[in-house]
């Protein structure tokens, strides 16, 4: 049976980081809000699931997964489900943990991303509040990109195993979510991104491994790709990318 994803159609958003695994899986799955309503899919069945009142465990907002008669929502839950279905975590339970805690990690930065350009909230437009954004921006680019940055690359080089992946010695999803993180910072914040790559080459190393996965690659390649746009987490001001 084939997993439906249920996110918002045109953007990647907190979707994509669960995209990513599927696809790095080689998962069979359904984007349904991204489908025909002819077929029963389309905004309207996503909407459906957020709606019905006889839901006992209904998601608060998209992305949510449905496996089965299973639905859960919230990207890094969806992930620590899905890693043990798809071989995406380690076997420890003490490493399972921790993959986790860098998931949430990965949340809370793209929640800053986000922010550094709607400081005000998603309820006014970038224009709106443009002095604010600019002000949480340099905040952002000057402070917390390279000190996250600089988390992430630490992990790397003490990972025990060696410093291909984040944890143990395989491929896991924060790994993945870690190369859709900088993928994200690297459109939005291209000049002050670039700057602090340059001290961590561990984590420029981990993204272009995972890119190079021969699923990943085909999908990055693939219409089920969605481009970056100014509709989503990561967006392209210039005026706030402090280089």
């Amino acid at each position: 049976m084939a997993y439906e994803l249920h996110y918002w159609p045109t953007i990647q958003g907190r979707g994509e980081f669960v995209r990513l695994a599927l696809e790095a899986a080689g998962a069979v799955y359904i984007d349904v809000a991204r489908g025909s309503e002819d077929a029963g899919q389309g905004l309207p069945a996503m909407l459906q699931h957020l709606q019905e009142a006889r839901q006992p465990h209904p998601p608060f907002a998209p992305p949510f997964l449905k496996d089965g008669n299973f639905i859960i929502g919230q990207t890094s839950a969806i992930l620590h489900y899905l890693g043990s279905e798809l071989k995406l975590l380690p076997r420890s339970e003490q490493l399972r943990a921790w993959t986790q805690q860098i998931q949430l990690t990965i949340a809370d930065m793209v929640t800053e991303a986000h922010d550094s350009h709607h400081p005000l909230g998603p309820d006014l437009y970038y224009e709106d509040q443009k002095p604010e954004a600019l002000r949480r921006a340099q905040a952002f680019c000057k402070t917390r990109l390279p000190k996250f940055l600089s988390w992430f690359e630490a992990i790397v080089q003490r990972n025990p195993a060696g410093t291909r992946h984040l944890v143990g010695g395989k491929l896991s999803y924060a790994d993945l979510s870690l190369f859709q993180l900088l993928e994200g910072l690297r459109y939005a914040y291209p000049k002050a991104t670039a700057r602090v790559l340059v001290s961590t080459p561990g984590v420029v190393t981990l993204h272009d491994r995972v890119a190079a996965l021969p699923k990943v690659a085909a999908y990055l390649r693939s219409e089920r790709r969605i481009p970056f746009s100014e509709q989503g987490i990561f967006r392209c001001y210039p005026e706030l990318d402090a280089g």
